[in-house]
């Protein structure tokens, strides 16, 4: 059940600010431009995950074009950290484990995954050998 949250203007006026400061940033027009889609439902499963595991989740944006695939996961923690090394390992296996089914859905074209930090904001690309990294120790 939704709760209500008593916010003061200045509070209100703080998380609009925020919002529209990713919004309107050019560093994001992909993740909000065409091809691009909210809350997408991802469910399936890929050689790189343990055998007999399937994934049932919910993509926060999902950039799909003809050159690449991007995975990209909100993440609202305050403050954000700096650099993808000090981000919480379990926020790059998510996006790693996303990143490896929809590969196989789209295996023609390379499958990005990154972090926007709202607290900033900032757009945190997950290098490739992080993923696989979280993936073989996940």
């Amino acid at each position: 059940m939704a709760r209500e949250v008593d916010l003061n203007e200045a509070q209100r006026a703080e998380m609009i600010a925020a919002a529209f400061s990713v919004l309107d940033d050019d560093r994001f027009a992909p993740v909000f431009g065409p091809g691009s889609r909210a809350e997408v439902a991802l469910t399936g499963s890929a050689p790189e995950l343990p055998a007999g595991v399937a994934i049932n989740g919910r993509i926060d944006r999902l950039v799909v074009t003809p050159e690449r695939v991007l995975v990209v996961d909100y993440k609202t923690n305050r403050p954000a950290p700096d650099v993808i090394e000090a981000v919480d390992p379990a926020y790059v296996l998510q996006a790693a484990v996303y990143a490896a089914v929809l590969r196989r859905l789209y295996p023609d074209r390379p499958v990005e995954a990154a972090l926007v930090w709202t607290d900033g904001p900032r757009l945190m690309p997950i290098p490739e050998p992080m993923l696989k990294a979280a993936l073989a120790s996940g």
